[in-house]
């Protein structure tokens, strides 16, 4: 048995919202979409996402997530480039001791995207 993909489901409140995040400012594909469901699955490159309204036996206050989703990119500084004016900074573009060069910025919903290189 091998596991084949991980695809993060993100619950939001503000479906419509975070579909035009994710499509607009970061270049994602909506692949499938139902509005009845609320809920969308989102791909750019090799990465794919879902989002979706919680369901009525999912606890939901507000998005919430303690860690953050790390994407790896072959161009991080065009990438810095094109987000750090559009979007809310979590850290800057760095160099760090282990060999990454990394940015992070935060959906509309408060969620961590960390980008590597």
């Amino acid at each position: 048995m091998k596991f084949k993909a991980l695809r993060p489901m993100l619950w939001t409140a503000e479906f419509e919202q975070t579909v035009n995040f994710y499509t607009s400012v970061l270049g994602f594909i909506c692949g499938e979409r139902n509005d009845e469901w609320g809920w969308a699955s989102l791909h750019r490159d090799d990465v794919e996402i879902m989002v979706a309204r919680p369901t009525a036996h999912s606890p939901f206050e507000k998005a919430a997530f303690t860690g953050s989703l790390y994407i790896n990119t072959d161009d991080i500084d065009t990438l810095w480039e094109q987000l750090r004016h559009t979007t809310t900074i979590f850290y800057p573009i760095d160099n760090f001791e282990y060999g990454m060069r990394e940015f992070a910025i935060k959906d509309n919903n408060g969620y961590i995207l960390q980008f590597g290189q």
